[in-house]
């Protein structure tokens, strides 16, 4: 199995501290599309980063190939909505992780 963190920017530095009302519908898409992944295991972690150069967003995703990878960064619907947003991912290579008594395998969530 292979590792990967993905860095989502937003349009602006302040995206946080100042979203629009769509903006904040745009992000309510955003985290209903990736609950899915999370519930079958395939996300790790998510979630926004407070970074006091700009905040972002993170994710670390258990996945058979980076193709996987970025198909599902491209559904993304803040991607789709082609309003700005854009992810870095970065292969890790090695990883620890906590025990996880029962996950659901990758292979059985779409992106």
């Amino acid at each position: 199995m292979l590792y990967f963190l993905c860095r989502l920017s937003p349009p602006r530095k302040t995206f946080l501290a100042d979203m629009a009302a769509d903006e904040r519908e745009l992000m309510g898409a955003h985290r209903a599309y990736w609950r899915p992944f999370v519930e079958a295991g395939a996300v790790i972690a998510i979630g926004a980063v407070d970074d006091p150069a700009g905040a972002w967003d993170v994710a670390i995703l258990e996945a058979n190939s980076l193709e996987w990878v970025k198909a599902l960064q491209a559904g993304d619907p803040v991607i789709a909505a082609n309003r700005g947003f854009h992810y870095e991912t970065y292969p890790m290579p090695a990883i620890s992780l906590r025990a996880v008594e029962q996950r659901a395998p990758v292979s059985s969530v779409s992106p």
